[in-house]
């Protein structure tokens, strides 16, 4: 490789057919399998010829009805629905950038996002409607389109499914928003019409997608159309190593707003192949009932996905008899879930490593010699090295910070240049903040995470984040957020808090429920009278995660 790759670089021997869109992935593989299914979601099963046809449809909706322009923003915020990747087609044939917005967020959390990316359209499932409702006024959104879960299934079975969300489950609380527009509508008033051409370039970006990246500060980092067809290329090289057929019907239930979810989607489009969408993998009972239903290829989860699923009295029910591949990824694999999920599906899991800065994949085990443990070797036309502390490249067996180079490391923070050229080594290397070390046969091995982040079910907790929350409230002085071990999560979050008058640990919760998505809320507070800290006054957090361990 160069010493700096240009920002649409995407190499040739991944790219056989050229592409230079996400747009023209879609384009190619719908003229390759317009009668295969794309997508099943609540029972509805889409096909490449309808997810193209209704996202030409929104996109013409979006360039006839709003004054949206190619370039700007419009967040996404919803479950696993088949809407999802009608909304993200649509946004980009209108030339669009994508911000993937999590349903969990709390209104000041969504604030942020949508200032600092200016999304000016938001897609929003009616559940999470009424937190935009108390922060719209805030923001630069002038356009909003609102969803339910079964508003692409026919009239009956949507009337249905939704009646009994909204009615019997009690799951949309009311809102206002009377600009809103019902997304199945805008989207029925254009269809059977084509979208005006946009040009889009391999260096446009494609999606803005949030991370706290190595401090607690959220940061949308932008990745370029290049970005990510080489990261979903590249894992269709290694994986298709497997079986030619492991994308016939892939189980996706990790939320596909997130990047490791969101490009293996794009991966298993690239083949042709079927997403099964979860909408909500924590109903642990709905999950494997719908499993049931289902002759499964492949299997995209997380560490505490497959324990709780292989605890479940039914799951050994499930038809594995076509299971390929399992591919881990988002937290540390356990040898423990690893061999337990091996013996309930006659299936390995490979690990995989990455980042939402590299979109996410840097390191995957091949298919054929999973080693547990290790992340495997850098995926192809990547080139990663192990730094010390004073930025000298490492050798075999010596542990030190990972660096990564390819064509699937962000452009950048969005608006953020001093935060991106510190994030980038003088020869273009991409620091993670994670702690590795090679190994004799050129796999690598995660020793220690990001020095602060929390790490819970796959999600990122940054603790700047929830100190600064913590430390609005009028009791507290100062707090000190860390992670510790749980078997069920990974790790949860710790709170250390000093009061400046009595306070419970219910009052902080509650703080913090109000404040922050539900991952990232302590779980475990503790009063102290003071935190340690350095000799210039920073905490030492390293030393309360050792009490916390």
């Amino acid at each position: 490789m160069d010493q700096q790759m240009p920002p649409g670089w995407i190499p040739d021997s991944l790219n056989p057919r050229g592409y230079r869109n996400l747009n023209e992935v879609l384009q190619r593989t719908v003229a390759d399998n317009r009668d295969k299914i794309a997508f099943t979601s609540f029972g509805l099963e889409l096909s490449y010829a309808e997810l193209d046809r209704l996202s030409d449809a929104f996109a013409v909706y979006l360039q006839q009805e709003t004054n949206l322009q190619p370039g700007d923003r419009i967040a996404i915020q919803m479950p696993n629905l088949n809407q999802y990747p009608v909304s993200v087609f649509g946004a980009l044939k209108a030339g669009l950038i994508v911000v993937n917005t999590n349903p969990l967020y709390t209104p000041r959390e969504l604030k942020h996002q949508f200032v600092d990316s200016g999304a000016k359209a938001l897609i929003v499932h009616k559940s999470m409607a009424h937190n935009v409702d108390k922060i719209i006024a805030e923001t630069p959104l002038e356009h909003v389109f609102v969803t339910q879960v079964a508003d692409l299934h026919s009239p009956m079975k949507r009337l249905l499914i939704n009646s009994v969300i909204k009615y019997v489950k009690r799951m949309e609380p009311a809102y206002n928003l009377p600009q809103a527009v019902e997304l199945r509508h805008a989207i029925n008033s254009k269809l059977g019409q084509q979208p005006t051409a946009v040009e889009l370039n391999s260096s446009d970006i494609a999606v803005l997608q949030y991370t706290g990246g190595t401090t607690g500060v959220s940061k949308g980092a932008m990745l370029t159309h290049a970005n990510l067809i080489s990261n979903c290329l590249q894992g269709v090289k290694l994986i298709s190593g497997a079986d030619d057929h492991w994308a016939d019907k892939v189980v996706a239930p990790l939320p596909l707003y997130h990047i490791y979810a969101f490009t293996i989607s794009m991966a298993v489009l690239e083949l042709g192949g079927n997403n099964l969408l979860i909408a909500n993998p924590r109903d642990i009972n709905g999950f494997v009932k719908e499993l049931k239903n289902h002759s499964i290829s492949a299997f995209i989860g997380l560490n505490t996905l497959f324990v709780a699923l292989c605890n479940h009295k039914d799951f050994a029910q499930v038809d594995f008899s076509r299971l390929k591949v399992t591919l881990s990824g988002g937290m540390a694999l356990t040898f423990d879930a690893a061999n337990t999920w091996r013996e309930a599906t006659g299936c390995k899991i490979l690990e995989a490593y990455g980042l939402t800065e590299t979109s996410p994949a840097v390191a995957m085990n091949p298919p054929l010699d999973i080693r547990i443990g290790t992340i495997g070797p850098p995926v192809a036309e990547t080139e990663v090295k192990i730094i010390g502390t004073e930025g000298q490249t490492l050798g075999e067996g010596e542990p030190g910070e990972l660096c990564v180079k390819g064509p699937q490391v962000m452009l950048g923070y969005w608006q953020r240049e001093s935060a991106t050229s510190t994030c980038f080594t003088d020869d273009g290397y991409f620091i993670t903040g994670d702690v590795a070390i090679w190994e004799p046969d050129g796999y690598l091995k995660i020793v220690d995470r990001a020095k602060d982040m929390i790490n819970v079910s796959g999600f990122n907790v940054y603790p700047n984040e929830v100190e600064d929350v913590v430390t609005s409230h009028p009791k507290v002085v100062e707090c000190a957020a860390v992670g510790e071990p749980d078997k069920h999560s990974g790790e949860l979050v710790k709170l250390y808090v000093v009061a400046k008058e009595e306070v419970s640990v219910k009052e902080i919760r509650d703080w913090c429920k109000e404040r922050l998505t539900a991952y990232k809320v302590p779980k475990v507070v503790e009063f102290t009278d003071e935190l340690p800290k350095s000799n210039v006054g920073k905490v030492l957090r390293r030393m309360l995660r050792k009490d916390a361990a």
